[in-house]
């Protein structure tokens, strides 16, 4: 999630404010930041928050239609000329892939993302350019950099339970 966090901010950047080269690196501190917390977490002791088949088929099947429903919205709306709606189409492509995942884990939080990406996207249309895509970019990878810290953040909490059992 953190690094589609910096993938959604990076783009914003180019699409929406123009800017090239080492400004686009600057969202994957972010990314590299919740991975270094992340690796640190996953290296400590205990038994972290492991998905059950059915959790890992949905997140299997709604990444796969997340990289489809990308493809496709990011042809659709360059090919309409309207690099606008780009950022907007993909929050709420990336906002419907967490509901299945959500479902399968009976996973409240998902459903609060998959929703606020949602409701982003919708915004993002609403307010129109330049600034809708602004707000379904930054607010995408604001809400993606969140719910990864909070995944670091719940699954430190599974392991310090277990080890301390």
């Amino acid at each position: 999630m953190s690094f589609f966090g910096a993938v959604f901010a990076s783009l914003t950047l180019y699409w929406q404010w123009h800017l090239a080269g080492a400004a686009l690196a600057l969202p994957f501190l972010g990314f590299v930041l919740i991975g270094l917390a992340a690796s640190y977490v996953i290296r400590s002791p205990g038994e972290g928050i492991k998905p059950s088949p059915n959790e890992e088929r949905a997140i299997m099947w709604s990444s796969i239609g997340e990289g489809v429903g990308l493809f496709l919205a990011s042809n659709i709306v360059i090919n309409l000329h309207r690099p606008d709606l780009l950022m907007p189409s993909m929050a709420l492509v990336v906002g419907l892939h967490f509901l299945p995942i959500a479902f399968a884990a009976s996973f409240r939080p998902f459903y609060v993302l998959g929703t606020a990406l949602i409701l982003v996207a919708i915004a993002g249309f609403v307010v129109g350019a330049p600034t809708g895509g602004e707000v379904a970019g930054f607010m995408a990878a604001g809400a993606l950099w969140l719910a990864a810290a909070i995944a670091v953040r719940r699954d430190w909490s599974a392991k310090e339970r277990t080890a301390a059992a």
